[in-house]
């Protein structure tokens, strides 16, 4: 049976702009790294160079492949995500546990991509069951209000892709040391004018970021008020926003609130709240900050109050740290560095 869940996102991102080359119309809606090692978890950037014969994007969906398992797509500012789930054609081992069923198609809905920017969609999962040497298409499509793109087709054994009008987006299989085959280009690294080395570059900080690793999460005291636990996600090259957390405790008899945090790392840091409307998970902004009640403590966390780092220039990397200051109304400014942890699932060290 499948079953549907909204997710409604705020999340403030920037449309990255247009790459501008003579093909760029014709450029395909292709994946930024079309390469993923057999049973690993990958997170795939599906790019959108263009809108529907010069109209807006306003909805993009992603039908996933039996051998694409577990998937998490990522919150876009302005869209609303629609999670479709049903059965798996097999059952999927997840750390121990068996899954029958799961996302099976992702919609970013509502949304406005002009057809002079380019954007990225992102979707996290594991690949599993997938030897080496095969490939997972990723039926596309891309709607423009009355007006549909469909990136459906798949190449034959010793096809040339490029050779087709509407291809779908591919992720290849491929093991440590062994190369893909000429047919399995990345298609908007070629239209787009991207070279093999940088696309190779963005695929292992890409995995590097994926591989679990513990780390010493950061904590300070002053006054009233103990920060622990605190941290940051590992990004995405050319992400330009990341999610902090932290756990704020307050030993005192007034309470105190958190009225803003900057960092050298990052344009602007906002304070969020994700909360769930029906079934609906919104997420907004908090302009008068976070109040920390006396004697309590307030934990960011992922699904409910975090921070947002926006205008990243350099994507935060797994194993480095962040300098953060975080300014309270009675504490006052308490600064810290932030661990960046791996964002892959189930990497988050225990307390």
């Amino acid at each position: 049976m499948t079953t549907r869940s909204r997710l409604g996102a705020c999340l403030a991102t920037l449309s990255l702009a247009t790459i501008g080359v003579a093909t760029e119309a014709q450029a395909h809606v292709s994946f930024v790294t079309a390469t993923a090692k057999p049973d690993a978890t990958v997170v795939l950037q599906l790019q959108v160079p263009h809108g529907c014969d010069g109209k807006p994007t306003n909805e993009l969906r992603i039908k996933l492949p039996e051998g694409f398992y577990a998937a998490k797509p990522q919150p876009k500012a302005g869209w609303t995500l629609e999670i479709i789930k049903g059965d798996y054609a097999e059952p999927f081992d997840h750390h121990g546990t068996p899954m029958t069923s799961g996302a099976r198609e992702i919609r970013w809905k509502g949304g406005d991509l002009p057809d002079d920017n380019y954007d990225t969609f992102v979707i996290q999962g594991r690949i599993a069951g997938v030897a080496s040497g095969n490939s997972l298409a990723f039926a596309t499509t891309q709607l423009c209000g009355s007006q549909t793109e469909a990136w459906d087709q798949v190449a034959a054994s010793g096809t040339d892709p490029h050779t087709m009008k509407n291809p779908a987006p591919v992720v290849n299989v491929v093991a440590d040391g062994v190369e893909p085959s000429a047919q399995h280009h990345d298609h908007a690294g070629m239209h787009a004018g991207m070279d093999m080395g940088a696309m190779e570059t963005a695929g292992a900080e890409t995995a590097a970021a994926s591989e679990p690793e513990a780390g010493a999460a950061a904590t300070a005291t002053q006054a009233s008020l103990t920060v622990s636990d605190a941290y940051l996600k590992a990004m995405l090259p050319g992400q330009p926003v990341g999610g902090g957390y932290l756990t704020i405790a307050n030993a005192g008899s007034s309470d105190d609130r958190l009225l803003s945090v900057t960092s050298g790392r990052a344009g602007v840091v906002e304070m969020h709240e994700m909360a769930m409307n029906g079934d609906v998970m919104t997420m907004r902004k908090l302009d008068k900050g976070i109040v920390v009640p006396a004697g309590q403590t307030v934990e960011l966390k992922p699904g409910g109050l975090h921070l947002m780092f926006m205008q990243v220039g350099q994507p935060f990397k797994m194993g480095e740290t962040v300098p953060v200051t975080l300014s309270f109304e009675r504490a006052g400014r308490i600064e810290l560095a932030l661990p960046v942890e791996s964002a892959a699932p189930g990497a988050r060290r225990k307390k």
